[in-house]
């Protein structure tokens, strides 16, 4: 029997109680956290012992998001001692986070469909939902199975299902830029349904992707090209010719901010060419704060010569596939999940976004040698700074320095 709204509402449960969030910020930290970051960030954000130079990103690492979902997620254990606990996928696009909540029993279910895995679920069972939220069905499943539930959901990619929600409301389609394949895109996608399931979306990918449903929406075309094109990414009976009337743009929180800016313009300069009519036309800035400063940190640190950069993270992270888009312009840059990635002095185990794919590269020889190198760092929001001080100690150690020397910086 399906729970009402009443009973789904007192079945979601707040963990943040005082007692219970004074011995999760200490066990966080434990985890997490680094005083050699620490004592760098003190020094302006750069450190030199010897001949190799340490260059921090002004803003890297957990953000807010990440580390209250972080804290919700080990919350939830404490208060619930004895009972399963379960997440929606992974709690944010970290190996290492997500590791430390299986050690802790806290067992991942499939994201991308209801498997035969949530019918297993009871009403004593605690589901905790991920930073990126997950689909209106989901939380539907959950809510009629009675299961207590802790979501830790981010507030920006609330704000983002409020602006597709009202999309819906006025009869405007979604356009989402983002990852179809993405949780928080598909979170976002379900409610752009609207209350109604009435609603309507497509998500673009990519510049091209934007610049075929521009002429789509001035000139019409092959509907089952259209189709093909647009495959996995979009709302269920999508008329192209219907429901490209009234369009409203938003996008998973985590891109490329100029890049949304400029789908925005084309898809606005398209709708005014074809009907010249503004009110058929919407925008609202959802990019993630938190994102945007991580990124325009790392346009600040480009600024300054170095000779190699590391990006730290989870390759599926997309917040940190975007920083690498952004350096690898500019000067060598590595994708790395950690400091394990450097183990072989001759050689970088990185993930290559072209080849979509963890591959291996010769070490940056200035790196290797003994004259003066400046090694930058950055990361993702969802990048602990454990694993960056890991990283650290261990192009140190590339270099001929020990941990000791570091630590006493």
């Amino acid at each position: 029997m399906p729970q009402s709204a009443g009973n789904e509402a007192r079945k979601r449960v707040n963990v943040r109680r005082p007692d219970v969030m004074e011995k999760v910020t200490a066990e966080v930290e434990a985890h997490y956290r680094s005083s050699i970051v620490e004592k760098i960030r003190e020094r302006g954000g750069e450190v030199t012992i010897g001949t190799t130079t340490i260059r921090l990103a002004q803003q890297f690492g957990f953000c807010y998001g990440v580390e209250r979902a972080i804290d919700l997620a080990y919350a939830a254990r404490r208060v619930f001692p004895e009972q399963r606990i379960f997440l929606i996928g992974e709690i944010i696009h970290n190996p290492e986070v997500n590791r430390q909540l299986a050690d802790m029993h806290i067992v991942s279910l499939p994201w991308q469909e209801l498997t035969d895995d949530y019918d297993q679920l009871t009403a004593e069972d605690v589901v905790i939902v991920p930073a990126f939220g997950a689909p209106t069905h989901f939380m539907e499943k959950i809510g009629n199975l009675g299961c207590y539930v802790v979501d830790t959901t981010c507030g920006d990619v609330m704000k983002v299902w409020r602006r597709v929600r009202t999309y819906a409301k006025d009869g405007m389609t979604s356009i989402i830029h983002g990852k179809a394949g993405h949780e928080e895109t598909q979170a976002t996608a379900s409610r752009a349904l609207g209350e109604d399931g009435k609603g309507h979306y497509v998500v673009v990918l990519t510049l091209d992707d934007t610049d075929f449903l521009c002429r789509y929406i001035r000139e019409g075309g092959d509907r089952e090209v259209f189709f093909q094109r647009f495959h996995g990414a979009l709302s269920p009976g999508f008329d192209p010719d219907v429901h490209l009337k009234r369009i409203g743009v938003a996008n998973q929180t985590t891109m490329l901010k100029s890049e949304t800016e400029e789908i925005q313009r084309r898809v606005r300069r398209a709708v005014l060419e074809r009907d010249r009519v503004e009110e058929n036309f919407s925008f609202f800035d959802t990019i993630c704060g938190a994102t945007q400063e991580r990124q325009d940190a790392l346009f600040e640190m480009l600024r300054k010569p170095m000779d190699l950069l590391l990006v730290v993270g989870g390759y599926n992270s997309s917040n940190t596939t975007h920083l690498v888009e952004i350096a690898e312009k500019e000067l060598p840059t590595f994708f790395i999940r950690n400091a394990a990635c450097l183990d072989d002095f001759e050689q970088v185990l990185h993930f290559d976004l072209h080849a979509k794919a963890e591959i291996r590269s010769a070490c940056p020889a200035a790196l290797l040698g003994d004259g003066p190198v400046t090694v930058g760092i950055t990361a993702g929001a969802s990048c602990p700074n454990n694993l960056i001080e890991d990283t650290i100690l261990r192009i140190f150690a590339i270099r001929g320095i020990d941990a000791a020397t570091v630590a006493a910086i």
